[in-house]
């Protein structure tokens, strides 16, 4: 039964009155990473299995890894590895629970969006 006295707010933050922070999008991210690295190294897997298998089939597997999708898929993943890493990082530090200040939490936040990118772009022009 709903209490009368509670007028048209919403029950708990909504998404029409919640503003995301930078420390919940980037956990968010962090979730998102994770998965997408399951699904790159499933494609790489596949490559593997299909050069195992035939000739023919990694011929296949092959022209997709190196397809305009793949070179994608494998960017993100290089960007999604230093995102991924840098974000244990952080939350090491929290851990010790060092860096909790609001300010300090979002200063880490873009360390980790900033050192990704940047790590990312080193990745791709040594490598």
């Amino acid at each position: 039964m709903a209490d009368v006295n509670r007028g048209n707010r919403p029950l708990s933050p909504h998404l029409q009155v919640y503003r995301p922070q930078l420390t919940s999008i980037s956990s968010i991210l962090t979730r998102i990473t994770g998965n997408a690295l399951l699904l790159a190294a499933l494609m790489i897997v596949w490559w593997f299995l299909a050069a195992a298998t035939s000739p023919e089939y990694f011929a296949t597997a092959d022209a997709v890894v190196r397809s305009w999708f793949g070179d994608l898929v494998m960017l993100g993943s290089v960007w999604a590895i230093w995102y991924h890493l840098l974000a244990g990082v952080r939350h090491m530090i929290w851990d010790e629970a060092k860096m909790l200040e609001i300010d300090s939490a979002e200063m880490l936040g873009w360390g980790v969006i900033i050192g990704s990118v940047l790590l990312t772009l080193f990745t791709i022009i040594v490598v």
